[in-house]
């Protein structure tokens, strides 16, 4: 199984179930109507200003850029959301997403304003650790918040799945609204809600409800339960993916009994500041009574929340609650979205799935042939998610606007995790105006040859291809694999140097390229390089020996293909990130809200996912209480709406912001020239050139440690500026900028030695 975000969540998070449509006879529809919102939002102190409710959405792949060229773009082909983006607001469509550029990575920079190394998750969607005996084991990125890296045992490694600073736990993204006397919802997003139904000491279950609790017992149930079975799917319909984490003083979790029956503890212990007290809601079991209050349960089901249509969001066998992280539809978790505001829960962060992949036929998964299956630009099914989302968009801005929630009260942000490499061939036209692909699997060493409108990226056995002295490791299986060898050698270990090298010298067909063999990998890193990009977090035992960036059009990973010879072509996925080419770092972010420029498509900002935070933060009028790596948008921001630290030495303050960002971005222009440097080191094999590999390693490791420590007195100021009224010193700005500015041509010049 692939543990990767571009087929969806669900198989990431190590789902199989809750991934079918909610259209299951005997779940009645309640009108999509709902009261006006509750007077709980009352309580919520956003800002001095007129921003009272916080929007945040992000979806998994989804793309401002073309595809094709003869095809629109899903934002194109989404017009009632790139309209309300442009026409009322800000769209930044030169945003950048983080390395390694996956799903859990990409939304967590942006929900936390950090960059992988301060937030845990440097290798994802899933990643590999060394136990005390220099063994890799494996771990998963979706986690609850407070969940360790062992959530078994606890024994192999005991910090924090999101590592911070100190080796302590992340702090919370809730955290700034819930002091403010905010509810905050979470719908889907990585690591606010439970994201499985682990009964272990450490696991989601138990940290949440505690060993031995009604809940508890019931997601032993659906574990002992046979796959594809209703009992299977109840424990993930009732407690996964939903979440609210009430206000202080108990906020909705004590605006009635039932809800104060049905709230737990919301546990941070390492929260700076302290966060005793707080309560929170786990799961739509209980979450759906507190937005709902006085609606029955459907017969065997729990309280139903409808979708934009109208329709119950269900499971796969008919019961309200969780649909499942792949069946995050946009119907689906703007209903909730919606449902939340409206009853009183002013701050939603909600997630939505990739349309280009056919989630309609990926339930379930043992028993399906088809599951899952990608389409390509332009496929008729993809077209038709597509306009299915928009239609959504549609029913939720006018939902919204009856309920007088709107961009004079309410900030929307909208982006997307990363982008996605197409691999496959152009599909071919058909009557109705789709474009049509071969849905089959592929492999060149039998015939027929693969048909030109062929659809799916090509896997490669990477252990097959090196000699069979190479040292044992574990790989994190993408088009990006990161590697860890068995015993956690040091970097100069003869044995190690040796498979980098056998590595970065392997060569194989692409179909879509050439008939002859090409480049397996184009660039990589070990840890020296990996710091560079921000892919060393404080827990050392999570550190890859190296990592490699693919072709984008490969899938690479340590056991024999399905799809025939090793490589083949799988048509099941045929979306590609993780990687570095820019169809996948280049992103896009969505602004709309009082304090927003109405200035449409901004294509000249260069900006990356740790800006939002800091963006979102300044114009709700609250901070966060840690640092953050990301900077506050002031392109975007009308200067009534700034405080007169962000606007005194505007044009010295862009100019920093650029700076820190080219010097400090792993897509910046130091870090990609820095990634170009250490490919150089990584590729000596001689004595001559482990001469060169020693000098650009040196050089590289002195460079970043000149970057961090700049890196650290820039944010800082910016931090500092945003947040506490100290506006920058312009001389030293100006300073700042010249050190900026050398350290990135000296690593130009590194990277052309």
């Amino acid at each position: 199984m692939k543990l990767r975000s571009a087929l969806g969540r669900s198989m990431a998070r190590l789902l199989a179930l809750a991934l079918l449509p909610a259209s299951i006879a005997g779940i009645t529809a309640v009108g999509v109507a709902a009261a006006k919102p509750s007077s709980a939002v009352s309580g919520c102190q956003l800002s001095n200003g007129p921003v009272k409710h916080v929007i945040y959405l992000v979806f998994d792949n989804t793309h401002f850029l073309r595809d094709a060229p003869n095809v629109p773009s899903d934002l194109e082909q989404m017009p009632h959301l790139l309209n309300f983006l442009t026409s009322n607001g800000t769209l930044l469509t030169n945003d950048h997403t983080v390395l390694i550029s996956h799903t859990a990575g990409g939304i967590l920079s942006s929900l936390t304003g950090l960059y992988p190394d301060r937030q845990g998750q440097t290798v994802s969607n899933s990643y590999f650790y060394y136990s005390p005996t220099k063994l890799p084991q494996f771990s998963t990125s979706f986690k609850y918040w407070t969940d360790l890296v062992d959530d078994a045992t606890g024994t192999r490694d005991s910090l924090p799945n999101m590592v911070f600073d100190g080796q302590k736990n992340t702090p919370a993204p809730w955290v700034p609204f819930t002091r403010a006397g905010c509810n905050f919802g979470g719908v889907s997003t990585a690591n606010i809600e439970l994201e499985n139904i682990g009964t272990g000491p450490f696991g989601d279950m138990s940290e949440a409800f505690g060993t031995g609790s009604p809940e508890w017992s019931d997601a032993v149930a659906s574990n002992a339960a046979p796959s594809g079975t209703a009992l299977r799917a109840k424990a993930f319909t009732d407690y996964v993916g939903i979440a609210i984490h009430c206000a202080q003083g108990g906020g909705i979790c004590a605006s009635n009994a039932t809800n104060v029956a049905n709230s737990r503890p919301d546990k941070l212990p390492d929260e700076p500041g302290d966060y005793v007290g707080y309560q929170a809601l786990y799961g739509a079991k209980y979450v759906n009574q507190a937005i709902r209050p006085g609606v029955p349960a459907q017969p065997n089901n729990n309280v139903c929340v409808n979708d934009t249509s109208g329709a119950p969001v269900t499971d796969p066998f008919g019961r309200c609650g969780f649909p499942g992280f792949d069946w995050a539809l946009a119907k689906n978790t703007l209903g909730y979205v919606a449902q939340m505001q409206e009853a009183g829960v002013p701050v939603t962060y909600a997630y939505i799935s990739d349309a280009h992949d056919n989630h309609t036929s990926s339930f379930p998964a043992p028993f399906n042939p088809s599951f899952p299956r990608a389409s390509g630009p332009g496929e008729s099914d993809y077209k038709a998610q597509l306009k299915a989302y928009d239609d959504a968009f549609a029913a939720f801005f006018d939902r919204l606007a009856n309920d007088g929630i709107n961009k004079s009260n309410t900030l929307f942000v909208v982006t997307a995790d990363e982008g996605d490499h197409y691999a496959g061939g152009a599909g071919i036209a058909q009557p109705d105006g789709s474009l049509a692909y071969a849905h089959t699997n592929c492999s060149w060493a039998t015939t027929p040859a693969c048909p030109t409108n062929q659809i799916g990226e090509v896997n490669y056995n990477i252990k097959a291809k090196l000699p069979a002295s190479s040292p044992t490791f574990s790989v994190h299986r993408d088009s990006a694999p990161a590697f860890w060898v068995n015993g956690q050698p040091d970097r100069a270990d003869p044995t190690l140097r040796k498979l980098e090298r056998d590595v970065a010298a392997l060569q194989a067909i692409d179909p879509y390229v050439s008939s002859s063999p090409t480049a397996v990998f184009l660039k990589m890193v070990d840890t020296i390089g990996e710091k560079a990009l921000h892919m060393v977090n404080t827990d050392t035992a999570r550190t890859p020996s190296f990592t490699a960036f693919g072709n984008p059009d490969y899938f690479v990973t340590d056991a024999n293909p399905s799809c025939g010879s090793n490589p083949c072509i799988d048509y099941h996925f045929a979306w590609s990130h993780g990687d570095i080419q820019q169809e996948i770092a280049s992103n896009w972010l969505g602004l709309v809200g009082p304090g927003i420029k109405r200035q449409g498509i901004d294509s000249q900002t260069w900006t990356d996912h740790t800006n939002v935070r800091s963006t979102m933060l300044a114009l709700a009028g609250l901070r966060d209480d840690y640092v953050n790596d990301g900077r506050v948008l002031i392109e975007a921001i009308e200067t009534r709406a700034l405080p007169q630290t962000l606007i005194a030495h505007r044009a010295t303050l862009l100019r920093l912001g650029d700076a820190y960002e080219q010097v400090n971005a792993a897509f910046g222009q130091f870090g990609t020239d820095l990634l170009t440097a250490s490919t150089h080191a990584l590729n000596s094999g001689s004595t001559l050139s482990d001469s060169r590999y020693t000098s650009l390693e040196n050089s590289i490791q002195n460079l970043t440690s000149q970057r961090d420590a700049l890196a650290a007195q820039i944010r800082s100021a910016l931090n500092a500026a945003a947040f506490d009224g100290q506006a920058i010193n312009e001389q030293q700005a100006k300073a700042w900028i010249a050190q900026a500015q050398s350290l990135i041509e000296q690593a130009s010049a590194l990277a052309a030695s």
